[in-house]
């Protein structure tokens, strides 16, 4: 089954698109790094020839409100649009959890407006509503930085990994169409004070963090569950701590490549200057490898466009 991915080489895309291709779909990465522009409609045409399903991860690049919705109202137009065109039978949209109840913050309107869109159109579809992810913490925290303070409100928050977020999608791609909205969020819920404060820490920030109940996020006043899912939701399994652990591991092995010129170097440091627990050490390895891969795939690629 060919199934496009657009914003398939970001985060979430990429991922999706790996996974569906283990499972021997033909999964096409449309993004502008592919030639496909959603917002403009390049490529969209040929892109969908064929195509039975389409996941739609692509991502604002600005979170304030005009440019937000500008992008999301004209991109979702082009590809419905496109799809119709081309006979897709599902649309997948991800979107995010908490969306209908904090229209105070301008992306989270911009978000519904891409969701109605997808919901009156002909095309079956399924919205995915996705709690934070892990990975976006410090982009939270930045928001909400105040001096040396991260100010935030001690409301319930239910994060997940992007990889478990990105498994969720591939399931639902291939399936059948819901028709309505399913939502995924992690395994755990944490007060969000308490999250960023951990996550700062295993970091080495040195921000403090401020618990106000009257703090904003991204403009809005928080309730108890405004950012957790409904009941019913799929679940990730991905715990924070374990994904600490293994960001950890990774920017161990990163720094370890960037000083060695050479990837058996990297992987004699002594065990006691490792700056992670030694039981990754197999994660570890790998992540070297495929660092090191990237490196010279980049470099041959870099070559061939000479």
């Amino acid at each position: 089954m060919k199934i496009v991915v657009i914003g398939g080489t970001g985060l979430v895309g990429s991922s999706v698109v790996a996974l569906l291709r283990q499972h021997g779909h033909e999964a096409v990465a449309a993004s502008r790094r592919t030639g496909v522009d959603a917002v403009t409609g390049a490529g969209l045409a040929d892109a969908l020839t064929g195509a039975t399903v389409v996941v739609d991860v692509a991502d604002s690049p600005s979170l304030e409100h005009e440019a937000a919705l500008h992008f999301f109202e004209t991109s979702t137009r082009n590809l419905l649009t496109a799809e119709s065109e081309a006979g897709v039978r599902h649309h997948v949209a991800l979107s995010v959890v908490g969306a209908e109840r904090l229209p105070d913050i301008g992306y989270f309107r911009a978000k519904l407006v891409q969701e109605n869109l997808v919901m009156s159109s002909p095309i079956p579809f399924t919205v995915t509503r996705a709690t934070q992810f892990f990975e976006f913490l410090m982009r939270i925290a930045d928001a909400a930085t105040d001096g040396d303070a991260v100010r935030l409100a001690p409301v319930l928050v239910q994060p997940v990994a992007a990889d478990d977020v990105a498994a969720m999608l591939g399931r639902v791609a291939v399936e059948p169409p819901a028709n309505g909205v399913v939502e995924i969020a992690g395994p755990e819920r944490f007060r969000f004070d308490e999250l960023v404060w951990d996550d700062l820490s295993a970091r080495d920030d040195p921000r403090s963090v401020v618990t106000d109940e009257r703090a904003r996020h991204f403009g809005a006043l928080l309730s108890e569950l405004s950012l957790v899912p409904h009941d019913g939701a799929w679940l990730g399994s991905t715990r924070f701590a374990d994904w600490l652990r293994h960001r950890r591991t990774t920017l161990a092995a990163e720094v370890a490549l960037v000083k060695s010129s050479h990837l058996d170097d990297a992987m004699r440091e002594p065990v006691a200057n490792w700056r992670f627990d030694p039981a990754e050490a197999q994660w570890y390895g790998a992540v070297l490898h495929d660092l090191r891969d990237a490196v010279v795939h980049g470099k041959r690629r870099t070559g061939a466009d000479r």
